[in-house]
């Protein structure tokens, strides 16, 4: 078994090197599980030729939001004590009522951050706006090739705001957590990984968590201090009378859109990271066939196999781990309805943004982020092990116990839906 060498790049993760350097030996030796390839290694590729992170230029919507601004700075508006996040919210497409409000200390900013005057993150498929009153904006954007790339903008009056791009964010947001790209973090208590596999009762410490009022028992809500005492079961109807929401967009910080912020953040990041490895493997199999190629003697930099790659991948975007509800979840914000409308039907009228909220996040459990510039812009070769993985399970050809989950009825419903709305999708998909 291939293992990868865990090696920080100069300037990257230094401050956390020496802290968790036993941790990632470990991870390190133990090599490679059945199904998280991806996942159990970090790359040392951020300056390979092939990715180039901070040198190539990159199509993220930042980037492009900012050439908008240099031809018309007046596109953003500064408002109140919010400054700018209403108009780069309504300029970057995202909804406020994708609102959820953190109060653990985290980030550049975690000395701005508390139980009353908590961080409040809204997103959408492709980017996460994240502002703290008092502070600056922060932006994670995804490049449809490089993974996710940071920016801030400082939130006062300006003639002629921009946005600038940020690498100290990589001192977190490149490590295993992200699935060894820089990429999207969803920690729970204890920094541990959040995704859509951990169950509910381990989500969102750290966090405020509003919903209809229900028996369902999470780790967010739990505040204990002198200003605020609740249970980590409670399910708040609002952040009204919780603390001063002077300058915050909403009183909400909505189960439903935690939910998909838990599912959706390693989603993007298995999309960058097998998009990488792809694209390095090219790369190499280029290199090896130039004159005077002289083969490595560190197979650590080898990528992993794209069947391999994709399998993780696949098993992610069909949910075939995904932890079980034990009671029905309903928001409190929009935020469900926001996100249902956004889907892209099929001619029946089923879509894979169609959430079910009884027992699981979706009603047809493949994850939407196949429609996402990200997978788009994939390596035809990883799109092609990606196709043929997803065919292989969703057509029964997988005998392995694991994909049992997915009903026969799921498996067909996905398979229609993605064949009305998928352009590039392979013609045995039938």
């Amino acid at each position: 078994m291939k293992r990868r060498l865990i090696v920080f790049n100069k300037g990257v993760g230094m401050n956390r090197a020496a802290a968790g350097a036993a941790v990632l030996m470990t991870v390190a030796l133990l090599g490679r599980s059945s199904y998280a390839q991806l996942g159990n290694t970090f790359t040392n590729w951020i300056e390979h030729p092939a990715i180039a992170y901070r040198s190539r230029p990159v199509a993220d919507p930042i980037a492009a939001l900012n050439r908008d601004l240099r031809a018309d700075p007046l596109r953003l508006k500064y408002e109140g004590p919010s400054g700018y996040l209403r108009s780069t919210l309504d300029a970057l497409h995202v909804p406020i009522e994708s609102q959820i409000a953190l109060f653990g200390q985290d980030s550049l900013q975690r000395e701005r951050i508390s139980t009353l005057n908590p961080r409040a993150i809204f997103f959408n498929d492709a980017v996460s706006v994240a502002w703290v009153r008092g502070g600056f904006i922060e932006v994670a954007s995804q490049d449809p090739q490089q993974g996710v790339v940071f920016y801030v903008l400082d939130n006062v009056r300006e003639d002629k705001p921009q946005f600038t791009r940020r690498e100290d964010c990589l001192s977190c947001h490149y490590s295993f957590s992200t699935v060894g790209v820089p990429g999207m973090l969803d920690q729970g208590s204890g920094r541990m990984r959040v995704d859509h596999t951990t169950p509910l009762e381990q989500r969102w410490g750290g966090l405020y968590v509003t919903g209809q009022p229900g028996p369902l028992r999470h780790s967010g809500n739990h505040v204990p201090t002198r200003t605020l005492q609740t249970t980590a079961s409670a399910t708040w109807p609002s952040l009204e009378g919780r603390f001063d929401t002077t300058g915050y967009l909403s009183t909400d910080s909505d189960i439903v859109a935690l939910l998909a912020f838990d599912h959706q953040m390693r989603g993007m990041n298995l999309v960058a990271r097998i998009g990488w490895e792809a694209r390095v493997g090219e790369f190499q199999r280029q290199l090896a066939g130039s004159p005077g190629f002289r083969a490595p003697n560190v197979a650590a930099d080898a990528p992993i196999a794209l069947d391999d790659a994709a399998r993780e991948l696949v098993d992610y975007f069909l949910f075939v781990d995904e932890a079980a509800f034990t009671d029905p979840i309903r928001g409190s914000s929009g935020f469900a309805e926001r996100f249902e409308a956004e889907g892209r039907p099929d001619r029946r009228g089923r879509s894979l943004r169609q959430l079910d909220l009884n027992t699981r996040l979706l009603r047809y459990p493949c994850s939407y982020l196949i429609y996402t510039d990200a997978f788009d812009a994939l390596p035809p070769d990883a799109k092609n092990a990606i196709y043929q993985r997803m065919w292989r399970v969703l057509s029964g050809q997988e005998r392995d116990p694991r994909y049992r989950r997915l009903a026969d009825g799921d498996r067909r419903a996905i398979i229609e839906i993605l064949r009305d709305t998928k352009r590039d999708l392979p013609a045995y998909f039938e």
